[in-house]
């Protein structure tokens, strides 16, 4: 059986965790399912409906390990779409008395109580919650208050690093982002050039961290050839183009994106040094090769 890409890798392991994956080995078959050895866990029911068709005594098993609804202790082949200890953006299916519920791909849904919720959630929108195991309950839980799970250690990433981010909320600044699951950053909106949604995981860069320990991130690569690079890069679409390009430095982000993948900023500042040189000339609301 093949683990989810984007999950650490499991644990081959008889320290058996609750809200993960884990490697477990299989003692007997009862009628209601398998035994696996969960070690200080004791004996863990798998129910026969999540059996896989091929399996004999004392091979190990992957499996989730979770809570049913009275609270047993149980096995499952089944993956969540996110597990104990990770962020993720999740929908929610239903409101109680009680708190949220949350869909994350297995048959019970994921609990976010009252005072989990930094605002009130609601039926049918999604949340960008940290999964964890309540410690007096021993239940898999969800929360919207996220500061409480990040790293308030000094941030200790070096210029240009590459991060993964998980977007989380647009700003009047940007895009507030969670940084390898660990720090928050922003990305500034003259750094995107690219729809964003949340939810979404991508791959970005640190730009700078700042004294007082707030990140400011990038979606290109940092690069200290990036602007000599860059205006290679234009010589040779001008040639390609026969010595004339509709483009500007007063063109639009998004066709300056398209073209070159980069900032209009980066753009500007790459085209205006080769203006300096006199190897372009702007006319015809275009740049010309000269």
């Amino acid at each position: 059986m093949k683990y989810r890409t984007g999950f650490n890798e499991p644990k081959r392991t008889l320290m058996a965790e609750i809200g993960k994956l884990n490697w477990l080995p299989i003692i007997r078959s009862v009628d209601f399912g398998l035994i696996l050895d969960g070690g200080d866990l004791g004996e863990i029911l798998m129910p026969n409906r999540y059996i896989p068709n091929e399996w004999k005594a004392g091979e190990v098993l992957e499996c989730f390990l979770m809570l049913d609804s009275e609270d047993r202790l149980t096995a499952t082949t089944l993956k969540p779409l996110a597990m104990v200890d990770e962020f993720a953006c999740l929908k929610v299916v239903s409101v109680t008395g009680i708190g949220a519920f949350l869909d994350w791909g297995l048959p019970k849904d994921l609990f976010v109580p009252f005072r989990e919720q930094k605002m009130e959630l609601r039926e049918g929108q999604t949340a960008i919650v940290r999964i964890y195991l309540d410690d007096a309950s021993g239940r898999i839980a969800a929360s919207t208050k996220l500061d409480r799970f990040l790293d308030r250690t000094a941030p200790n990433y070096e210029h240009g690093e590459k991060v993964n981010l998980l977007i989380c909320a647009k700003t009047d600044l940007g895009y507030k982002a969670i940084i390898n699951e660990r720090h928050w950053g922003v990305i500034f909106h003259n750094e995107v050039f690219q729809p964003l949604e949340k939810g979404q995981r991508i791959e970005g860069y640190i730009k700078q961290v700042r004294p007082d320990g707030k990140i400011d991130l990038s979606l290109q690569k940092i690069d200290a050839n990036r602007f000599t690079n860059l205006a290679d890069q234009i010589l040779n679409h001008l040639k390609e183009q026969g010595g004339f390009m509709p483009v500007t430095d007063k063109s639009p982000t998004e066709e300056i994106y398209k073209l070159f993948g980069v900032s209009k900023k980066a753009y500007k500042r790459a085209i205006g040094g080769l203006y300096k040189k006199r190897l372009i000339t702007f006319e015809n609301n275009g740049t010309k090769l000269v």
